[in-house]
């Protein structure tokens, strides 16, 4: 008989594993809100595609999630191949990205302090990058004090709105790639575009943008939206949800923090291995979706404190399609935190591209930091929840700052797991 397997969460980590798991498994899926989707929601206003919360590409490194990914969508005819043009706004100069690589662009002072600070880097007894303590002693032990006081702390800071000595360093590992200064510095005297960066090209839907992504995942697939979970028990072997779903496993890739809450088990060990996790931090985004001026960028990051918003991300940019309702292109001005929408159109009004709002959107979590012990608790929860058939996989089940690449990669190795226990 077939494993009944039931996923909470309609996001991409939940519909990739439905997927991965279907030709094994009875998988039902359990959505609380009114359509799936999760980070990677999109919304049309007024014929207009908004990204709800940030801007979701595709460009898997990894082969095997690439290839799988390919089944699943026509590649030529439903997405288009871009290329990555991300900018810094500084002094109201747009300078390249990444900002080291773009030296050149800066006036001789600031530059002569820079180049000081990486000879001297370079001259001292190298380390590895998880060497360091810390993500700020890597930025500045990387790149130098200069730097890092110009662009990676301000910026950081109003990403992550945390002190960025206390933030770990795995969370780093495949969303950036490693500095050299060599590489540096050769950039800046040839001049060369970066093309390790991650998504220095990507690919996304001529229509629909992510949306498009999740709704096909979710075709054919057994999915109960408006359907929130309040109690998870064990009953005569089985796992009961809801008094109402009965399973041999559960994989759950909602926020970790409120699992304690829906499992009604009676262990010890994993009651408390649930409250050491219930204090983990995070950071939501306000998102407001503007028309703008024509141009060609797909990102800009903006470190100065003369706003409070951190980065545009051009998704009208993506597809010419994001902009049917509009005679102008479109964009997603993001913010840290809860920030009203009576304050974002004010805070516009500083950015460049004659920026008009159309619509706006706040989700009280989007971006997971990472402690020192996060990853040990984490790993502590998933042994205790596998003792009962519970698993976990997705960016806030984890804590881990997936992307929509490695959601994928990380549901495809746990369905291989319960595949093969």
């Amino acid at each position: 008989m077939k494993k009944r397997i039931l996923i909470i969460g309609a996001g991409i980590s939940g519909l990739s594993i439905a997927r991965f798991l279907a030709d094994m498994a009875e998988v039902v899926v359990l959505e609380k809100a009114e359509k799936a989707g999760g980070l990677i929601k999109c919304d049309l206003i007024a014929g207009n595609l908004f990204h709800k919360v940030g801007g979701h590409v595709f460009n898997a490194k990894n082969e095997t999630i690439s290839e799988w990914f390919w089944s699943q969508f026509d590649r030529d005819q439903e997405f288009i191949k871009a290329k990555r043009n991300a900018k810094i706004l500084f002094n109201n100069k747009l300078i390249g990205y990444p900002i080291e690589n773009y030296l050149y662009e800066f006036d001789k002072e600031t530059v002569q302090h820079v180049i000081a600070d990486l000879l001297q880097i370079q001259s001292a007894t190298p380390k590895a990058p998880f060497e360091y303590e810390n993500f700020e002693a890597f930025l500045v032990g990387s790149f130098g004090a200069t730097l890092y006081n110009l662009y990676f702390k301000p910026y950081n800071q109003k990403i992550w709105n945390t002190d960025l000595s206390k933030v770990a360093l795995e969370w780093l590992e495949g969303k950036l790639p490693m500095p050299d200064i060599k590489e540096i510095i050769l950039s800046n005297v040839m001049k060369e575009e970066e093309a390790q960066m991650v998504h220095s090209t990507f690919y996304y839907p001529r229509r629909g943008g992510s949306q498009f992504i999740a709704n096909r995942l979710a075709k054919n697939s057994n999915i109960k939206t408006s359907s929130p979970v309040n109690g998870i028990r064990k009953q005569a072997g089985n796992i009961v949800v809801n008094s109402t779903y009965t399973a041999d496993a559960i994989i759950y890739t909602g926020d970790v923090r409120k699992l304690h809450k829906m499992i009604k088990i009676e262990d010890a060990d994993l009651q408390q291995a649930l409250l050491d996790v219930t204090m983990l931090k995070s950071n939501g985004t306000s998102n407001l979706f503007c028309e703008c001026d024509e141009n060609e960028l797909s990102w800009l990051y903006i470190p100065e404190n003369f706003t409070s918003a951190h980065r545009i991300i051009y998704t009208g940019n993506f597809s010419p399609d994001n902009n049917q309702g509009s005679s102008r292109k479109t964009c997603v001005v993001e913010f840290s935190g809860k920030v009203s929408f009576e304050e974002m159109q004010l805070e516009i009004k500083k950015l460049p591209g004659n920026l008009t709002p159309l619509h706006h959107n706040y989700e009280p979590n989007s971006y997971v930091i990472q402690e020192k012990d996060t990853r040990h608790k984490i790993a502590r929860l998933k042994m205790q929840l596998e003792k009962h058939q519970i698993y976990l996989t997705g960016r806030f089940a984890e804590w881990e700052y997936y992307n929509m690449d490695k959601a994928l990669e990380a549901s495809l190795n746990l369905a291989r797991h319960i595949t093969a226990i």
